[in-house]
């Protein structure tokens, strides 16, 4: 029987583990490659590029200055669109899709909305070879259902929780299927069961599945429970009140369990975000020795009413199975038993309005947790066009949402999308979805045969290796973090010895100097005119510094050997450094010294002494393509990013361009046209070079104009039928916000 693809499936399961990976960067990215010389003083430094050469003294090294252009050659990050082949899987609704690792993505579960079929198939998805299979699956294998979740753990155990069966019953078993051997067990489980729920959200954390909400019973009510079941004695806990939800994500940060999107007891959208604190908190760790057991499967929600005080009590009718009845109303069984507030502190906040604050009341969105943000990705539908769209992204450290890429840079019209799920790593998401336009076959529009990889790396994201489990759980609020990073064990040392001289018995044996900050910069070529970047003798001011050279830098050698790579093929080679024990690098004295206190702290955090400024970031960026650091590379674009302001966003614009970071320097650019009339105002559009000042004024719309006084009132008029004042504003088709939405901070509203 054909089947029909869904509107709008809901509850896209989005899974994702925790892993590590190595960062590596694509394209033909130039580095310095030492040669070794057999003769004396002077020896030269090819580069790929042959247009820059390193000049040698006997005494010092002088690096190249960083060039006005990157020489990678790369065009604009678009991603890519796959077709997929084999036993494509229809486009059911509430299926779990998760990606299990090694390129595989696994389908369970769902149904079809027009047959009312209910599905119990494994469907396994090889990325590499895009090639969908139907897994043969053996010993305990689950009945259909639909709306479940499916959890990564230990990398090769699927866990499933939950679901509807095609009888409308609520499901709260645990089934696991180990991906190894495609076998289904089902784990003798203790304790107080959970009531049975659909369209719930679950996330592993320290080897404890947690559930929180979903819907259940003959009416669908909902459910604000939240509970965890130990992956090691298979128990589970008492059962708490935290919110009610359905249809929304869970995952876990900073020691905090977070819940965003979904729809709450007035079944609408809800642009709230909560969150419970984990640590520090008795009751997770406690015993059920020690709570207060509930009956399996029984009802006992404590939901305040809008008045604040709790409804009367009433008396739960039973029904077959042991699951209570349910209604729309609020229900509790009495004041002795009913069900408390999940220990912890729990906070909430919910966003109102803002430039960037993604709209939840149209289009079909997918929420997904990435290295300390909550992507939230709008996909077309019927109703919603590609540039109606766009992909953004929740700092959760900072609450500030940004807009990461526009709809029409993501996706291409004639797609819809119904799946999301995203790797272990946090770089990588997936979309599966069809063609509803171009089908080269009947029926496949109705299956799930087209595959958009999103490369997350590309859009300034660090990925969840920048965020390891040990570090993390120190990881607090921005507004709660008081002074600049804290640095333990080994770490902490060597700070403590980082640019002290010898005598003070830090150890240090290596010099470094710089560019003066002060220096000039030639207008034409965008390099630096410092004399000493010029000579091809060292001047005695390598040792006695002048306006042109900064004060020495004491490092260790065997540290820059360790952690810059350049420095390390350099130094095997015995040239003139080897000897001298120095190097001079034409680059602004701060951006060396933040170079190097990154070397040896692997930080670029702000810091009162080593990288205070935003503009050391963006120098180190220069640096970081210069020398092919990628990991390096990649922590500058996303501070950058989230740093982006008026002061700053014609230096980051340029410095993008500069070593070709095309979604950081297409960002900068709609920054900087949105605020025209005060970036045009800053020490940093004034200090570009001839040539990047014509580019930028370039990249505004040809049919761009200035509009004031009464021209003004009527374009405000049309837009939003109100105009604050009548401010010079510029317009045209690249340019979308209006000046007054952006007049002063960037922060999205929001109320606590």
């Amino acid at each position: 029987m054909a089947r029909q693809p869904p509107s709008t499936p809901s509850n896209a399961s989005v899974a994702s583990a925790s892993g590590f990976s190595y960062f590596h960067e694509g394209g033909s990215t130039s580095f310095w490659d030492p040669v070794a010389a057999t003769t004396s003083h002077r020896r030269s430094l090819q580069s790929s590029s042959p247009s820059v050469a390193a000049v040698r003294g006997q005494n010092t090294y002088l690096m190249p200055a960083s060039p006005a252009k990157g020489r990678r050659g790369s065009a604009d990050y678009r991603p890519s669109i796959k077709r997929a082949l084999g036993n494509v899987p229809a486009c059911l609704v509430n299926a779990s899709v998760t990606y299990c690792g090694n390129d595989q993505i696994y389908a369970f579960g769902g149904f079809d909305q027009f047959t009312d079929e209910v599905y119990n198939h494994v469907l396994r998805l090889n990325l590499s070879t895009l090639m969908w299979d139907l897994v043969d699956n053996y010993g305990d294998i689950p009945g259909v259902r639909m709306g479940h979740t499916a959890s990564l753990y230990q990398g090769t155990k699927l866990l499933v929780f939950g679901g509807e069966n095609e009888h409308r019953e609520y499901l709260s078993d645990i089934v696991i299927l180990d991906i190894q051997t495609s076998t289904w067990t089902q784990p003798d489980v203790r304790g107080p069961v959970p009531r049975g729920r659909a369209r719930h959200a679950s996330v592993i954390y320290e080897d404890k599945l947690f559930v929180i909400g979903g819907v259940t019973g003959e009416s669908n009510s909902i459910l604000d429970d939240l509970c965890y079941l130990d992956l090691k004695t298979w128990t589970w806990s008492r059962t708490w009140s935290f919110t009610p939800r359905f249809d929304h994500t869970a995952w876990v940060w900073g020691g905090r369990l977070w819940i965003f999107g979904g729809l709450g007891l007035d079944m609408e959208r809800t642009t709230d975000l909560w969150w419970l604190d984990l640590k520090g908190s008795p009751s997770l760790e406690m015993s059920l020795a020690r709570g207060i057991e509930e009956t399996p499967g029984s009802l006992s929600r404590v939901t305040p009413s809008p008045g604040g005080a709790l409804s009367p009590s009433q008396q739960l009718s039973s029904r077959s199975g042991g699951y209570a009845a349910n209604s729309a109303s609020v229900q509790i069984r009495s004041f002795v038993r009913r069900k408390p507030t999940a220990p912890g502190a729990i906070s909430s906040l919910r966003f109102h309005s803002g430039p960037h604050v993604p709209s939840l009341l149209s289009g079909t969105h997918f929420h997904a947790y990435s290295s300390g943000v909550l992507l939230d990705l709008i996909t077309p539908s019927e109703t919603v066009r590609p540039y109606d769209c766009n992909l953004s992204s929740l700092e959760l450290d900072s609450l500030r949402w940004q807009t990461l890429a526009d709809g029409q840079e993501v996706f291409r019209p004639g797609y819809r999308w119904h799946y999301c799920t995203i790797n272990e790593d946090g770089t990588k998401a997936w979309l599966l979805g069809c063609n509803i336009e171009n089908s080269t076959n009947a029926g496949d529009d109705n299956q799930l045969n087209e595959v958009l990889c999103l490369d997350l790396e590309k859009y300034g994201l660090l990925g969840n290796n920048f965020f390891p489990e040990s570090s993390e759980q120190n990881r607090i609020l921005a507004s709660e973090r008081q002074g600049s990073p804290q640095h333990a064990g080994l770490g902490a040392d060597l700070l403590a010895v980082f640019d002290q001289s010898p005598e003070t018995g830090s150890g240090t044996d290596f010099i470094i100097t710089a560019d003066c900050d002060d220096q000039t910069v030639d207008e034409d070529t965008g390099q630096s005119t410092s004399p000493s970047a010029l000579q091809a003798q060292p001047s005695p001011a390598f040792l006695s510094p002048t306006a042109t050279t900064s004060a020495p830098i004491h490092v260790h050698r065997i540290i820059l050997q360790a952690r810059w790579p350049h420095f390390k093929r350099l130094y095997s080679a015995q040239m003139a450094e080897y000897h001298t024990k120095r190097m001079h690098i034409p680059e602004p004295y701060s951006v060396v010294r933040a170079f190097l206190y990154y070397l040896y702290s692997d930080s670029i955090s702000d810091h009162p002494d080593y990288c205070s400024s935003i503009f050391d970031v963006a120098g180190m960026l220069v640096m970081a393509n210069l020398y092919d650091m990628p990991k390096l590379r990649l922590l500058c674009v996303h501070r950058l990013s989230r740093e982006l302001d008026v002061e700053n966003a014609a230096i980051i614009w340029e410095r993008a361009g500069r070593t070709n970071e095309d979604w950081l320097r297409r960002r900068a650019a709609q920054f900087c046209l949105a605020n025209w009339g005060r970036v045009v105002r800053t020490a940093g559009f004034k200090s570009l070079n001839r040539q990047s000042l014509i580019e930028l004024c370039e990249v505004v719309d040809t049919e761009g104009r200035i509009v004031a006084g009464p021209e003004l009132e009527m374009v405000g008029a049309l837009g939003s039928g109100t105009v604050a004042s009548k401010r010079p504003r510029l317009t045209g088709n690249s340019l979308t916000e209006d000046m007054d939405e952006l007049e002063g901070d960037e922060e999205d509203g929001m109320e606590l």
